[in-house]
C-alpha cells in the first residue's frame, strides 16, 4: 500500500498559511509533504504565490515530516546551480528529510525574465543537464561546468547534506518519464497511470519510488464543493499542452468559460464521501505508487484535516495490514 502524504499548494495559500496546513496534515496523519513551486498562480482567483524556498524553510522548523517540491523547473527562472543551494539547504534544514522534485516547467512562471520559451524536447534536454550539475555540487567539492545549456565556474556548495539530495522526475508522456526511468532517483505523474508506472519501472526506473497527486473538495454541500474546484481550478481540465505553453494566469481565465461545472463534476473528487476518496486513492494504489499526495482545494482546509484523520486515513491504514 502507498504512504500517503498532503500537497500543499503555494498558487492558494500564504505562507503562514502553508506552514500551519503542514502541522494540521501531520497531526491528522500523513506521512509526508509535497510543496508546489511557482511563480504565478494559474489564476487570479487563487492569488497566491510565495517563494517557495523560505516557505520550506519555515516548515522544516514546525514539523518533522518529509518535504519535497512538486514540482521545481531548475532550468530558466533560476540557474541550476542556484537550485542545488537551495535544495541543499533545504535538506540540511529539515535533518536530510528533503527530496527536490524536478520538471521542465510552464511558460507561466518561467518566461517571466523574457528568456525564449523552448520547444518540449528542448527543456527535456536543458533539464537533464541541470541535473548533471546539481549532483556534481551536491557532492561538496568544486565544480566548473561548460555544457550545451548552462555554464557553471569555480562553484561550490560549503553547506550540504550527509546525502546527496534524490532528485525525483516529473512526466506526463512517454518522452518525459523515460527520462526519469534512466536518470531520476524517482518518478512523479499527476494521474494514476499503470501504463507510465510500467514504462518507468521495465525503462530503468526499477524499485525506485513512484509518486502521484490529487486535488479534492472537500465539503459538506457537493453542489458547493465543485463550484468552488470550477472558480479555483478549471485549469486543470484543459488539454494539451497549453498548462505548459500558456504564459499569463489572464490566458489560464480567457479559458475557463471552456470548463463546464458538469466537466467539473465528473472529473475531480468533491464533497463528503467517503467511498468516494477512497476510490479515487485506490486508483493510485491498483496502478502500483508507492506515495499519494493529496491536495485540499479551497479554505474548508481544517474539514478536510477532520474528515481524512478521523474517515478516511484510518481506512486506508486498515488496508494495509
Amino acid at each position: 500500500m502507498p504512504e500517503y502524504g498532503y500537497f500543499l499548494s503555494c498558487e492558494e495559500f500564504r505562507p503562514a498559511d502553508l506552514v500551519e496546513q503542514a502541522r494540521m496534515a501531520e497531526q491528522a496523519g500523513f506521512q509526508s509533504l509535497w510543496i508546489s513551486d511557482h511563480y504565478h498562480p494559474w489564476n487570479d482567483a487563487q492569488g497566491e504565490s510565495p517563494f517557495v524556498w523560505s516557505v520550506i524553510g519555515a516548515i522544516s522548523e514546525a514539523v518533522s515530516l518529509p518535504v519535497e517540491t512538486a514540482v521545481t523547473c531548475p532550468t530558466v527562472r533560476i540557474h541550476p546551480a542556484v537550485i542545488a543551494q537551495a535544495a541543499a539547504t533545504a535538506a540540511v534544514m529539515s535533518n536530510g528529510r528533503f527530496r527536490l522534485g524536478v520538471g521542465t516547467g510552464e511558460a507561466l512562471n518561467e518566461h517571466i525574465l523574457g528568456h525564449v520559451w523552448p520547444p518540449a524536447r528542448v527543456r527535456m534536454e536543458m533539464l537533464e543537464e541541470a541535473i548533471q550539475v546539481m549532483r556534481r555540487l551536491f557532492s561538496g567539492e568544486e565544480v566548473s561546468h561548460y555544457g550545451t545549456h548552462y555554464r557553471v565556474e569555480n562553484a561550490r556548495l560549503y553547506t550540504v547534506p550527509d546525502e546527496p539530495v534524490p532528485i525525483d522526475i516529473s512526466g506526463f508522456g512517454p518522452a518525459a518519464t523515460a527520462l526519469a526511468a534512466r536518470v531520476g532517483d524517482g518518478y512523479i505523474t499527476m494521474a494514476p497511470d499503470e501504463d507510465m508506472v510500467a514504462q518507468f519501472r521495465k525503462g530503468g526506473g526499477g524499485a525506485k519510488p513512484v509518486s502521484g497527486g490529487t486535488k479534492v473538495c472537500y465539503g459538506t454541500d457537493r453542489d458547493e464543493a465543485v463550484r468552488t474546484v470550477h472558480r479555483l481550478w478549471s485549469n486543470q481540465f484543459l488539454p494539451g499542452e497549453m498548462g505548459q505553453t500558456l504564459p499569463s494566469p489572464k490566458h489560464f481565465e480567457q479559458l475557463e468559460p471552456l470548463i463546464t461545472e458538469e466537466t467539473v463534476s465528473g472529473g475531480s473528487v468533491c464533497g463528503d464521501d467517503v467511498d468516494e476518496h477512497l476510490a479515487a486513492l485506490a486508483e493510485f494504489a491498483d496502478a502500483g505508487f508507492d506515495r499519494v499526495y493529496v491536495n485540499q482545494i479551497g479554505p474548508d482546509q481544517r474539514g478536510f484535516f477532520d474528515f481524512y484523520r478521523s474517515k478516511v486515513l484510518p481506512q486506508l491504514q486498515q488496508g494495509e495490514r
